[in-house]
């Protein structure tokens, strides 16, 4: 074992997640017995579990089926109901469908609002509460989907766009009166092609571009057009593009709060595609009109937010060119230049974007939120496998804590008067739920109860959270997931799982694989190496400009040397597996080190050289191996690249990859299969038709639960006696 640990542990889901150098307590998820146990009016994130009183069941891979998603939480301006989105699986066809459901802030059961198999999402509640606008492809399920309208006293949902394109970013007026999208229109031969029915069933015949970014995993082949700005009269449907231009997109629209100006970003550079760092923001009159450029750093910028008192727009960015490492900060610019721009969260050294690894749902990214007196600013954060929810100051000296560890806090809204704010929360014991806080107070109800049947049937066994020693004498963060059943005088097999990203963490949220591996009798460990998220830049940028397999690859040898330590660890029975970023270092390490028994690569990066260019992140490889394109800079690619190491290879490997893989092309995991073939190493390939890079988070349920069952059996194999 490489150095000293330091070990603490966490009620799943609870509010406090510090380090206790004394202290190891092995703690289960939540279990409610009762309705009585369960009441969410009383419910506290630092509430104790309360052990079930009915025999428990081990998690299986089909229960991905019955699983509920929830998104796009809401509050009505008068802090009374909560709208959100469920997304479910239909076993028979395979679809996935959502709807919109409601919550009332004085507890109960939550309802279903809309119904029907199709897809409602991005409910917003018009600034009187009287209506809710959101999209839905009920009208052509075949089609993108349209803006509707629903009256939240009653009655049918009115469709009011017929816009023949990708609409995003729903946004009423402060009047009420309008609707603000992005929309990314269809390409006119996609037009032309969709009303004749011959050439329609002929398909595409050709695709032809100038520009190198043409593709985006999870979306496909992208349209010639670009995104602009739309509005929509609410009263009769009439819209109108505002924007327009053949190269430049502008994104993220948001309403200035007396309506007059719209402000956005945008990448106006001579070649955004080989300048992506080159956003600004601009603001522009509502009925449309010339931008203003407002001055601000050079970086990105996502999510512009006008003060309430109009004369401040906050953001999100980071400063300067081709440094992806650096911390998303909270950025605020004066209206009128008086002052520049401002990082208000530099000094705190956090990353202000939600989100963790899991395999139940993603964090909905919003603007930051200002306080009703334009003084302070709500903002999400990653740190220490939680997703936080702060407040900082307009001047940046004081910061609060909202929502403090112990899960993910992946989307909020207040009220109009800023009394309730409510939120979605997942943590490890449950991939989500609605709570409403009373700001005044601090005091906290559940207002949902999804999922609820299901997880009181499931013993989901043990998670315990470590801090450990890493070679460089680093302090690390790490969970142990023991099976159900676990008993310490015995030797178990163990899977190291290793996330992808590599700029993100795992953390205390549900992941439902680790649960699947558990229950079959192994020990699941993960944790967060240098060169992810949550721990602060110099975290993130340890294996920046050329440095995986350096600094990254001794965290996870430190953290199998910790669990190799246990002793419950049968040291002859270790499995590795991760995705991604995660199958880089699951190549890195066959090629390194013959101590693991078995291993799974997904979805991986093997080969720099050949993934410059084909990946749908295309030439931007460079910039995170600081190399020149590779014809000028090969010797770097290659040494990045687990292939060159592939030789030295012993380890039975399962290859997994997605065959419409457009971020990990699926020539990566075909190089590593053939390679081991050729060496007389023990492997297979495992690969799913028509699905992309996030096969395992949203890809479809039949293929999810053959992919888990191809890591079971693979394990399975080689791990047990």
């Amino acid at each position: 074992m490489h150095g000293d640990c330091l070990v603490s542990s966490v009620y799943i889901a609870a509010g406090e997640g510090k380090r206790s150098p004394d202290v190891r307590t092995l703690v289960s998820p939540f279990a409610f017995s009762s309705q009585q146990d369960y009441n969410p009016l009383n419910f506290d994130h630092n509430r104790s579990p309360v052990m079930p009183k009915t025999k428990k069941r081990l998690i299986s891979a089909e229960d991905l089926y019955d699983f509920e998603l929830l998104n796009g939480v809401r509050i009505s301006p008068d802090g009374q109901h909560v709208v959100y989105y469920v997304q479910r699986v239909d076993r028979k066809t395979e679809k996935k469908y959502s709807n919109l459901w409601v919550a009332s802030a004085r507890g109960g059961e939550s309802r279903q609002f809309t119904f029907g198999d199709q897809n409602d999402t991005s409910p917003r509640w018009s600034p009187d509460g009287s209506t809710i606008a959101f999209l839905s492809n009920r009208g052509d399920k075949e089609k993108p989907a349209q803006v509707y309208l629903i009256p939240f006293d009653g009655g049918e949902a009115r469709k009011l766009t017929n816009i023949k394109g990708q609409i995003n970013n729903l946004a009423w007026s402060p009047d009420g009166k309008k609707l603000l999208l992005s929309v990314r229109k269809a390409d006119p031969e996609t037009l032309e092609r969709e009303q004749d029915e011959q050439k329609k069933k002929l398909g595409v015949v050709s695709r032809r571009y100038d520009r190198v970014f043409f593709k985006l995993d999870g979306v496909g082949y992208l349209p010639l057009e670009r995104t602009h700005i739309w509005v929509v009269d609410v009263s009769t449907g009439k819209s109108r593009q505002l924007t327009d231009h053949a190269v430049y997109d502008e994104l993220f629209p948001a309403w200035s709060p007396d309506g007059r100006w719209i402000a956005f970003t945008s990448n106006r550079s001579e070649n955004p595609d080989f300048n992506p760092d080159l956003v600004d923001l601009y603001v522009m009159p509502a009925a449309g009109g010339e931008f203003r450029k407002i001055e601000t750093p050079v970086g990105e910028k996502i999510h512009p937010s006008f003060s309430p008192d109009g004369k401040w727009l906050a953001y999100y960015g980071t400063e300067g060119l081709g440094k992806g490492y650096q911390n998303q900060g909270l950025w605020v610019v004066p209206l009128d230049g008086s002052t520049p721009a401002r990082n208000l969260t530099a000094q705190y050294d956090y990353h202000a974007q939600a989100g963790a690894l899991y395999d139940m749902g993603e964090a909905e990214h919003l603007p930051p939120t200002w306080s009703a007196d334009s003084q302070r600013l709500y903002f999400p954060l990653m740190y220490h496998g939680s997703s936080l929810l702060k407040s900082i100051s307009l001047d940046g000296s004081d910061i609060q804590e909202v929502i403090g560890e112990g899960g993910l806090v992946g989307g909020y809204s207040f009220d109009r008067s800023q009394q309730r704010l409510a939120y979605f929360f997942g943590g490890a014991d449950d991939p989500c739920q609605v709570y409403l806080r009373e700001m005044p107070t601090g005091n906290t109800s559940l207002l949902t109860r999804h999922n609820r049947a299901l997880l009181d049937q499931l013993d989901l066994g043990v998670l315990e959270e470590v801090w450990f020693k890493g070679e460089a004498g680093n302090d690390l963060q790490g969970w142990i997931l023991k099976p159900p059943g676990f008993d310490p005088s015995r030797k178990y097999p163990s899977i190291l799982e290793i996330h992808g990203g590599p700029l993100t963490q795992y953390g205390k949220v549900f992941m439902h694989e680790f649960y699947y591996l558990a229950a079959h009798g192994f020990v699941v460990y993960f944790c967060n190496p240098r060169g992810g998220r949550g721990y602060g830049e110099a975290h993130a940028q340890a294996i920046w400009g050329g440095k995986w397999g350096t600094a990254d690859y001794a965290d996870v040898m430190s953290w199998a040397d910790y669990l190799a330590a246990q002793p419950y660890i049968d040291v002859n029975r270790m499995g590795v597996t991760g995705g991604s970023y995660g199958g880089f270092m699951t190549n890195w390490i066959i090629g390194h080190t013959r101590r693991f028994k078995a291993a799974v690569t997904q979805r991986c990066v093997s080969n720099f050289v050949s993934m410059w260019g084909s990946s749908d992140f295309n030439w931007s490889f460079q910039e995170w191996l600081g190399a020149r394109q590779p014809f000028f800079d090969l010797e770097k690619y290659w040494d990045n690249s687990p292939m060159k190491h592939i030789g030295n290879a012993k380890t039975p490997t399962l290859v997994i990859h997605n065959e419409g893989d457009l971020r990990c092309p699926i020539e990566q995991g075909e190089q590593v299969f053939v390679a081991l073939k050729s060496l007389g190493v023990e492997t297979e390939m495992v690969r799913f038709p028509d699905e992309f890079h996030g096969l395992s988070r949203t890809g479809r349920t039949d293929r999810r639960i053959a992919r888990l069952n191809a890591i079971l059996g693979w394990f399975e194999k080689y791990l047990k006696e």
